[in-house]
């Protein structure tokens, strides 16, 4: 690597360090990146001239003298497109340099199976970037997190979204946008921004858990994110744990998604409700201005006895699967996380129940479980450090 381009990886790590972290002192800037304090002084003074970095006053008194503390600039005019996709929902936000949303979260209901799925999310991210006004000369990228089986070095959804001309999608996006274009798997995006910004900072082994129209895993190994050799570590919800018949989105029988995903508690208070079951989902399921699966949750918030039910069986089959990872990974925590988190601590009693039936006390003592505190915004979050992970900040 040529001095210059030492130079210019180190600009983008202590940015990266600022935008994960917040505000931190030279001191702590040249602990995370492992420079030494004269290089990094000269390189954050390099930053503030060019308006990427201000500071922002002393930092809290440790015992002795307090340390001048330095974060990003909000008003620099670099921003970031974060996209947020499930099987029929996008979301997309627009964040500014802090990590700060300015153009608020807007939604699209779009099935990821249609064939001109792509086309559509492509239009749908040029028309918001148009209505903020937004010259494209200040986009640092767009990120985008969904499901399937992303391969993030290809630029490929081996499962969805398939370009008109057979490109790779990352590729398609990016000359459609005329903006550099970064995809990942969802599961694994909530994952980093559990690990980044929520109940997994400073955690070395933690499992996180994607509760959603599938049941996804993310896994953090010592302290980064593992994705295993070919990139798809992670298919939590196709272990063969379900008792059913019932096909998979997969294509095989048995996958624990079947018992688990949102889509099949859904489908389970809808029949129950057909059978004659009383739920107030009777009455919340004929408003289409939300989803059902959202209904759902509302209804699980709200106690009723059908929603809490239908989700502690699924609750207990995902504790069930588990009790497998944690007897492989001895993580020290488990994060529920996702749009399914939202239940809460409903959700916790089936999970704990099914893990203390089915584990080993010696391996699952050492387990907590714990709830997000960022839940659906995990996602969003995690796509727009999707971009400022690949940007150099020149």
């Amino acid at each position: 690597m040529t001095v210059i381009g030492k130079g210019q990886q180190l600009r983008a790590d202590i940015i990266k360090q600022l935008y994960y972290r917040k505000a931190l002192s030279l001191a702590a800037i040249s602990k995370c990146t492992k420079k030494s304090l004269p290089v990094i002084t000269a390189m954050v003074n390099t930053l503030i001239k060019e308006k990427y970095v201000i500071e922002q006053g002393l930092g809290p008194s440790t015992g002795g003298r307090r340390a001048q503390t330095f974060l990003l600039n909000p008003k620099k005019e670099k921003f970031i497109i974060a996209v947020a996709m499930d099987q029929f929902i996008t979301r997309m936000a627009i964040y500014n340099f802090a990590n700060e949303i300015v153009y608020p979260v807007r939604h699209l209901d779009l099935n990821i199976q249609d064939v001109h799925a792509t086309e559509r999310l492509m239009q749908f991210i040029d028309q918001n970037i148009a209505a903020f006004g937004l010259p494209k000369s200040h986009i640092l990228g767009v990120g985008i997190g969904m499901p399937g089986f992303v391969n993030i070095r290809e630029g490929i959804n081996y499962s969805y979204l398939k370009t008109p001309d057979g490109t790779n999608l990352r590729g398609f996006l990016s000359t459609g946008l005329q903006l550099q274009v970064y995809i990942d798997n969802d599961s694994s995006l909530i994952a980093l921004a559990e690990l980044n910004f929520g109940m997994a900072v400073d955690k070395k082994d933690v499992l996180v858990i994607n509760i959603g129209w599938g049941t996804g895993l993310g896994m953090v190994v010592n302290g980064s994110l593992y994705r295993g050799s070919s990139g798809y570590a992670g298919e939590f919800s196709h272990i063969p744990l379900s008792k059913t018949a019932n096909l998979c989105s997969c294509g095989k029988v048995g996958c624990l998604e079947v018992d688990t995903s949102l889509l099949v508690m859904v489908s389970n208070a809808e029949k129950a409700i057909e059978g004659g079951s009383e739920s107030i989902m009777r009455s919340l399921f004929k408003d289409e201005s939300k989803h059902k699966a959202d209904h759902f949750l509302d209804a699980v918030i709200m106690h009723d006895p059908l929603a809490v039910a239908i989700l502690s069986d699924a609750a207990f089959q995902i504790g069930k699967g588990l009790a497998t990872l944690i007897h492989i990974l001895n993580p020290e925590s488990i994060v529920l996380s996702g749009r399914g988190a939202r239940a809460g601590k409903m959700l916790l009693p089936s999970i704990e129940q099914a893990i203390n039936e089915f584990c080993i006390p010696r391996i699952a003592e050492k387990t907590t479980i714990i709830l997000s505190n960022l839940l659906e915004d995990a996602e969003l979050m995690a796509s727009a450090g999707l971009v400022v992970e690949h940007s150099q900040f020149n």
